[in-house]
């Protein structure tokens, strides 16, 4: 391991001992901390973990790039759960194959551009039943992809919602397998779902929302019988609207426009209304 990552881990394990003293809290947020994650859902893991009861240790995450940064990696070293992860990428997937972590702790790694015809193939030659953890990010279908998932039952499920679709419609973009967010709208907004959507999805499969993190990036999910003394909330109560600035002109550069305003680029997009099953314009 790398001394940056040493250094990490030693912060990430006093911070996990100052949040459980801290007992039941009446937001995520609270818990929130960051060792390896992209923002800070380190702290949020960690917080649910010691709050419910997890049988299988375990943990599936894609969209990971070379897993400098991901959701589980903390959950790997930390708590030494076993887990699959998977990248489009076959230079992150060597870098991480080439990476003293790999050989140090139970990970698979295997390289896919993941859709909803390939998931339950591509899970099911490590994992089939009751995983601890399930985390998905991958820019584009993660609505079509969690829908699709039936050779795994996750006690918790982590996905990325498009904050900047808002809290009031249940829309996704239309599924297509080759989904490439840039190549489907410059602004690199047109991707994933809405909270609404995912909520709507989680109920379906027996799920309860209990919130997001507070950069308005990802959203919580506790499989219903194993929710314990969480507090569930409506997705009106969990949004999250994100400060992240990443709209993208016709040239690709940045144009720091907030979310409010980026999205009107969209307008006249397909997107597609999960309760109305149908397309419409965003």
């Amino acid at each position: 391991m790398r001394e940056s990552d040493i250094q990490k881990m030693l912060l990430g394990k006093i911070l996990v001992n100052e949040l459980l003293k801290k007992g039941l809290l009446e937001n995520i947020h609270e818990s929130e901390f960051k060792v390896f994650s992209q923002w800070e859902d380190d702290g949020i893991i960690q917080y649910i973990i010691n709050n419910i009861d997890i049988p299988n240790k375990t943990f599936i995450e894609f969209g990971v790039e070379d897993y400098t940064e991901a959701n589980t990696k903390f959950l790997l070293i930390n708590n030494k759960w076993s887990g699959l992860i998977m990248d489009c990428s076959e230079e992150f997937m060597e870098r991480v194959w080439r990476s003293g972590i790999y050989s140090g702790y139970d990970l698979t790694a295997m390289q896919a551009f993941v859709n909803a015809e390939n998931i339950n193939d591509l899970i099911a030659r490590r994992f089939k039943g009751c995983v601890g953890l399930l985390s998905i990010d991958i820019d584009g279908n993660d609505y079509w992809v969690w829908k699709a998932i039936t050779t795994v039952s996750p006690v918790i499920v982590i996905m990325e919602y498009n904050s900047a679709f808002g809290i009031h419609r249940p829309i996704t973009v239309p599924y297509d397998k080759n989904f490439n967010r840039t190549k489907k709208h410059h602004s690199n907004l047109y991707y994933g779902a809405s909270l609404l959507s995912l909520c709507d999805l989680a109920e379906e499969k027996g799920y309860a929302f209990i919130g997001t993190n507070s950069c308005g990036g990802n959203s919580y999910f506790i499989r219903k019988d194993k929710i314990g003394s969480l507090k569930a909330l409506t997705p009106e109560e969990g949004y999250v609207l994100t400060k992240t600035r990443e709209h993208r002109d016709k040239n690709g550069n940045l144009t720091f426009l907030a979310p409010q305003e980026a999205i009107k680029s969209l307008r006249g997009m397909p997107i597609f209304n999960t309760r109305e099953n149908k397309i419409e314009a965003l």
